[in-house]
């Protein structure tokens, strides 16, 4: 029987000691959430109480945020989610675990890999199944050009809420770079289901790898382009350098992971610090920063990309070795016959049918993945009874605890700061709300 993993390494103490951002905590009282309006402000009757949203541009998805102002000072912040509901992890359970893996791609569309790997890796752990060192690999590589693709997307609509339109059009160029390359392993550019229990769900195709080699070379060209335009333009520092403030203590305190936890000085990636897949035999660096604030994220997001394409590079070098080997297990309790023999083999072209609409039967147990997506630690509680469905699917999203940092991020902000602070977050709301 497979049991919940528990995470073997406590956090050092010293990747909390960066320096102090502000002294105490900014976190609200008495609901951490909330930034609540003093109540002598209350009663002077001058603050005036305004909507953002719910609507998707400047709030980075459906979200509401009910806004008090005393003047152009943010002094009350209520977040307000649920108008992106969807109910995908009750609908996983209403599934085979075969038909279910295309339901996660779908919670956070912007890290579509990252979201299909995790359940995916619950599934495999249950089953005790490992994979050709082949399969790792690409999903490792597969995972990265998905990171490079959700910061591209961050990026892009950041800098056009601050005003830099350019940017809006410099990081679509890449992006569609990058669903090329998507669309050429598994047919469609988005949500494409190449992640399969015990590998993938075909081999690599021909010539994706002198494509994927001209993108790692053209990209690092490309991510100077974008510093050039803001990492030193004074508008864009006067606009996130001190806004948005949030310390170590505070992140760690209310459960922050990914950029914005590193951007505060935590140094914690679990790619490295818990490794899966093949990141551990990979060379990288883990960027962090200490002003906890608009600009640090930022440039976190920026080194992201970078070491992505170092990852990617390593990855390439390794598979191009690998021609010819097994690119998924032949565990046929859970995989699907090769495709030339269902025209031979009666039994063969009976088993695939009974995988797709019956399902297979996974193990009873329960455990917790987890990998580090574009925007933090993304973990996936599954529990199996031993069937051919998921008895409980529940999803840990870093959006929606960054959206709990909101609140105390808006410590002395003004009404202008607002947007670049909630896009700052990273948040998706379909990964919120699911």
């Amino acid at each position: 029987m497979a049991v919940a993993s528990r995470r073997t390494s406590a956090i050092d103490p010293a990747v909390l000691r960066a320096p102090e951002i502000y002294p105490g905590s900014h976190i609200p009282d008495p609901i951490p959430t909330i930034l609540l309006v003093e109540p002598r402000l209350r009663e002077s009757e001058d603050i005036l109480q305004v909507n953002f949203g719910p609507n998707h541009p400047s709030t980075h998805g459906v979200l509401r945020l009910v806004v008090d102002l005393n003047g152009e000072t943010v002094v009350g912040l209520r977040a307000i989610i649920g108008y992106l509901h969807t109910g995908f992890e009750k609908n996983m359970e209403q599934k085979t675990w075969w038909k279910a893996i295309t339901y996660p791609e779908r919670i956070d569309y912007v890290a579509f890999q990252n979201n299909e790997l995790v359940f995916v890796l619950a599934i495999e752990q249950l089953l005790d199944m490992e994979i050709p060192p082949k399969a790792a690999w690409m999903r490792t590589l597969l995972c990265e050009l998905n990171r490079i693709h959700s910061h591209l997307i961050w990026l892009a609509t950041s800098a056009l809420e601050l005003g830099a339109i350019a940017l809006f059009w410099y990081g679509f160029r890449e992006r569609e770079r990058i669903l090329d390359l998507f669309e050429l392993v598994g047919g469609t550019r988005m949500h494409t289901r190449y992640f399969q229990t015990g590998g993938l769900a075909e081999d690599i195709p021909p010539g994706f790898f002198p494509e994927c080699r001209a993108f790692t070379e053209r990209m690092p060209s490309s991510i100077d382009e974008y510093e050039t335009l803001l990492t030193r333009n004074e508008i864009w520092l006067q606009r996130t350098v001190g806004i948005g403030k949030l310390s170590a203590q505070d992140a760690v305190a209310m459960g922050q992971s990914g950029p914005v936890l590193r951007a505060s000085g935590v140094d914690w990636d679990l790619r490295r610090d818990e490794p899966y897949l093949t990141y551990g035999d990979i060379d990288f660096d883990v960027p962090v920063y200490t002003g906890g604030d608009v600009y640090h994220r930022y440039r976190v997001h920026m080194d992201e990309m970078r070491q992505s394409v170092r990852i990617v590079d390593q990855c390439l070098d390794r598979l191009e070795g690998m021609e010819g080997e097994p690119w998924i297990t032949d565990d046929r309790r859970v995989v699907l016959p090769p495709r030339d023999e269902l025209h031979t083999s009666m039994e063969s072209l009976i088993h695939h049918f009974k995988i797709v609409t019956e399902g297979y039967r996974v193990p009873e147990g329960e455990i917790y993945a987890t990998v580090e997506s574009p925007r933090g630690e993304l973990g996936c509680y599954v529990v199996s009874d031993g069937g051919p469905k998921p008895w409980r699917v529940k999803f840990r999203t870093p959006s929606f605890v960054a959206l709990e940092a909101t609140a105390t991020c808006m410590t002395d902000a003004l009404v202008a700061d607002f947007i670049a602070i909630v896009g700052s977050l990273d948040t998706v709301m379909g990964e919120a709300d699911r």
